[in-house]
């Protein structure tokens, strides 16, 4: 079953990957983020996202990206030891990889391990200080342990990068409305 897994998320990120493996030094993307900035509506936005998405995930090595895919198909069944496992594998084998640390953060925060989730919010964002991913994960890890102040300012960065991106913009405006002292 998981070698089927593994299989399946290869042909998706196959569809959407770009033919030369890249990560968050392609110099594609600095064109990409000033689209996302200018996106007018959503659907224009979330075309470039996926973009990004797609050059993020990709490495040259193909034992990281091997690992990517099975942790993936983890995260999507449920499996987060064992998604968490593989993630630190890629850590360990491509540090500088921003993606590998963000996917690391996702399966720490779905865990609770919040602080951990946190550590590795930071080193994604030393790489890519513009992963929208990574600040609206650093948001919701923040609402999580119910420090909305933090958590505010974390959607409203990511909202910076990503101005459309839904998420962000709707736990932003639930939490100024709570911190107001108005019903959500």
């Amino acid at each position: 079953m998981r070698c089927l897994i593994a299989i399946l998320v290869l042909c998706m990120v196959n569809l959407t990957a770009p033919s030369v493996w890249a990560d968050q030094n392609d110099p594609q993307l600095d064109e990409l983020f000033q689209q996302l900035r200018a996106a007018p509506d959503e659907v224009a936005a979330r075309q470039v996202e996926q973009r990004i998405w797609a050059l993020w995930v990709a490495h040259k090595e193909s034992a990281v990206n091997g690992l990517m895919e099975i942790g993936i198909g983890l995260m999507a069944h449920r499996n987060y030891p064992s998604a968490l496992e593989t993630f630190e594998e890629m850590v360990g084998l491509a540090p500088q990889f921003a993606e590998a640390w963000n996917k690391r953060a996702t399966v720490h925060w779905l865990l609770g391990n919040y602080q951990d989730s946190l550590s590795d919010i930071d080193k994604t964002l030393a790489l890519e200080p513009r992963h929208f991913g990574a600040l609206s994960g650093r948001g919701q890890v923040y609402a999580d342990m119910e420090e909305w102040e933090l958590a505010l300012k974390a959607f409203e960065d990511a909202l910076v990068v990503y101005p459309q991106m839904i998420g962000p913009r709707l736990n932003s405006e639930a939490i100024r409305l709570m911190l107001e002292g108005r019903p959500i």
